[in-house]
């Protein structure tokens, strides 16, 4: 997939402020300074598309991205550690929740994952929580070019290897760099897939 255009529409609060639900859309989360905006930026290969930041808690609002005026893409808040009030991250994830729960054209949830860290309980407790409410996800393995190349498959693998003792099924990954523009043709080709399937879906169910 080529990206030909890649425009920020609207940040707001409530699931019921976000656009029309007629398009794919596909969700970008992870915990607090994942990597996120930085992977965003990458894959629609704008430079400042999506706001970066040194501190965590930068996003924190449901954010829309129109890409190639056919797809949605969503900057949702990171989870886990920020500097925030016990209130400001209650109210987030609350956020978080009805959005993931309520969106009905989100085919799939990318969750970020640190490659440079062992397995963390935040993010194996977040993928539960996703299969719990029966929404697709996929992992993203961040920050390849941090550490070195075998040490990253090393935690890539051990990760998969512990959601294998929960999970029947493992979703799809990808390892990235934002540096390197690594997995960034293979999560666009991913997408396309995806949005062929929808596209087919709603032929085959016009009213649904």
């Amino acid at each position: 997939m080529e990206i030909r255009s890649a425009k920020y529409l609207i940040s707001n609060p409530k699931v019921e402020g976000c656009p029309a639900p007629d398009k794919p859309e596909y969700a970008f989360i992870g915990r607090s300074n994942v990597g996120k905006s930085s992977l965003i930026n990458m894959i629609t290969n704008q430079t400042k598309l999506a706001k970066t930041s040194a501190s965590p808690g930068k996003t924190q609002l449901i954010n829309h991205f129109l890409i190639n005026d056919a797809w949605y893409l969503v900057d949702l808040p990171g989870y886990g550690y920020a500097k925030v009030s016990q209130s400001q991250r209650a109210s987030w994830e609350k956020m978080i929740t009805n959005y993931l729960q309520k969106r009905e054209n989100l085919v799939t949830v990318f969750v970020l994952i640190d490659s440079r860290h062992k397995p963390q309980e935040l993010d194996l407790a977040f993928l539960r929580k996703l299969g719990d409410w029966g929404i697709p996800f996929n992992m993203v393995f961040t920050k390849a070019d941090k550490s070195t190349q075998r040490e990253a498959a090393k935690n890539v693998r051990h990760f998969i290897e512990t959601m294998k003792q929960e999970w029947e099924f493992i979703p799809r990954s990808f390892v990235t760099s934002t540096v390197k523009f690594l997995g960034r043709k293979e999560m666009l080709s991913f997408i396309d897939e995806l949005n062929q399937q929808y596209a087919e879906e709603v032929k085959d169910n016009p009213t649904s």
